[in-house]
């Protein structure tokens, strides 16, 4: 790996709490089973392409998070139609079929997601735009493609800050994915992705960071018992509102999380907590909004609240 490469403080021994209400194995398995049922239905219907309804995607997609047993909100408004660079934190893996269930896109991902039973398969034949992340040589090229995908009309979703983080705490957006919707003269849809638990308080649980393995991470999000993924479509930016990525780049930034952690908070929290976990954290207020159904890409839709 490149010493320029993004890299977050988040560690599983850290940051990752304990499951608070543990579902039996045998309804973990049943979850865990539905899910492969599903990605193995969109590996079969991905030749099918551009002719399976946007909204049908993003009904798919939300199965897919509710399949293992997480409860899905989603506020904001529809993004627009046509070419559209999507870009959120990233906390987990189900941020993938979050993100594609707001509007379904072609995903920027690193090449290791190649290798990741059945949910690699699909990405490739989904179209996913695969980064080298060691090769910063390696990046004008993949700009380029980027923004060539935005000029034909694509939307393209990526996770800037280019490394999972556990949710208490975030990076800040790298520039130059920017640079594409700046070149292809596309707007900017900002997402928000965060997860509680049922009862409101933060939880980091679906978090996938370090040196977490998809196995380990799966199988705790299926025990897991009252997860609660929130989804804030926040107000797209147009074409030509920035003058350069650097800008773009800051006005697209999530909020600092609640409370906001540095890196110093996660580890003096990990010394606090119970068996090496982080300390409770002091749960911030829901917001509300606007809600949104994924598939619908008309500009200025109305939103609506949406619990699945």
């Amino acid at each position: 790996m490149s010493v320029w490469l993004p890299t977050a403080p988040c560690t599983p021994g850290a940051c990752l709490e304990p499951v608070r209400a543990a579902a039996a194995v045998p309804r973990a398995v049943l979850r865990l089973t539905a899910v492969a049922v599903l990605l193995l239905a969109g590996i079969v219907l991905c030749p099918l392409g551009g002719r399976i309804p946007a909204e049908w995607v993003g009904r798919w997609c939300r199965m897919i998070v509710r399949a293992i047993g997480v409860r899905v909100r989603i506020t904001g408004a529809a993004p627009p139609a046509g070419g559209l660079l999507l870009v959120a934190n990233h906390v987990s893996w189900l941020d993938v079929p979050l993100l594609t269930a707001v509007r379904p896109a072609r995903m920027l991902a690193k090449t290791e997601v190649r290798r990741w039973p059945l949910a690699g398969a699909l990405a490739a034949r989904g179209g996913s735009l695969f980064i080298e992340r060691d090769r910063l040589r390696a990046l004008p090229g993949t700009v380029a493609e980027i923004a060539g995908a935005l000029r034909a009309g694509a939307a393209v979703a990526a996770f800037p800050e280019g490394s999972t983080w556990c949710g208490r705490a975030h990076g800040r957006f790298r520039r130059a994915v920017f640079q594409a919707a700046l070149d292809a003269g596309v707007p900017v849809q900002p997402v928000g992705l965060r997860y509680r638990w049922q009862d409101g308080g933060p939880g980091t649980t679906a978090a996938f960071v370090g040196e977490d393995t998809l196995l380990a991470s799966l199988w705790r999000v299926a025990r897991a018992r009252g997860l609660v993924a929130e989804v804030e479509v926040r107000p797209v930016i147009p074409p030509g509102a920035h003058p350069d990525r650097r800008a773009l780049a800051h006005a697209a930034q999530p909020a600092a999380p609640e409370p906001a952690w540095t890196h110093a908070a996660l580890v003096a929290s990990a010394l606090e907590g119970p068996h090496g976990q982080l300390g409770p954290a002091a749960p911030g207020p829901v917001r509300g909004g606007r809600s949104v159904s994924r598939n619908r890409q008309r500009p200025g839709a109305q939103g609506m609240t949406r619990a699945r």
